[in-house]
């Protein structure tokens, strides 16, 4: 299976404020490559995401925008290619939201969300957060909410899916974006 992980950490609680991305490439279920950065939102931090993530201001103050960063990923996300993430939904809206901020064109991609594979194929779990399925498949998420780390988990998390279940059980739950 080929696609491309992502994860974002935002500065509050607006979706515009990406501060950390990170992608992680998957070709033939085999991660062979990664991308992570810090962003310089065009906004106010709020301290209850710092408690998450432990990104502050003084961490980006030197980072890119999020249009440099947009020039750089632009490639991964068009009409056939898949983008999976865990929490799409909130991935997505993060992406989309930043964009408009910057009134920048949408892109059209394919999207899966690994938190609704996870309920669909571990209903057994008592949750489904990311750090819980990671563990119950035997995944080493280093630092959860490391937009990085979290990506990396939710590529190894489709990957052990598909090599279990298949890609059949999976199809129906991609989005065109």
């Amino acid at each position: 299976m080929n696609f491309v992980a992502m994860d974002f950490e935002t500065a509050s609680a607006k979706r515009d404020s990406a501060v950390s991305l990170g992608l992680a490439i998957v070709r033939d279920n085999q991660l062979v490559d990664e991308f992570y950065t810090l962003i310089k939102p065009d906004t106010m931090f709020d301290r209850r995401n710092t408690r998450i993530h432990g990104i502050t201001e003084a961490d980006v103050v030197n980072a890119p925008v999020f249009p440099e960063v947009w020039e750089q990923i632009k490639q991964f996300y068009t009409p056939n290619q898949l983008v999976i993430a865990h929490n799409a939904s909130f991935d997505n809206s993060v992406l989309r939201a930043t964009l408009a901020h910057y009134g920048m064109a949408q892109p059209h991609y394919l999207s899966l969300d690994t938190l609704r594979t996870s309920r669909k194929l571990y209903p057994q779990l008592p949750n489904h957060k990311l750090n819980t399925v990671a563990e119950a498949l035997a995944i080493d998420l280093h630092h959860h909410h490391n937009a990085l780390d979290d990506t990396v988990a939710a590529a190894k998390i489709l990957v052990k899916q598909t090599e279990t279940f298949g890609v059949a059980p999976l199809k129906q739950l991609v989005k065109v974006i």
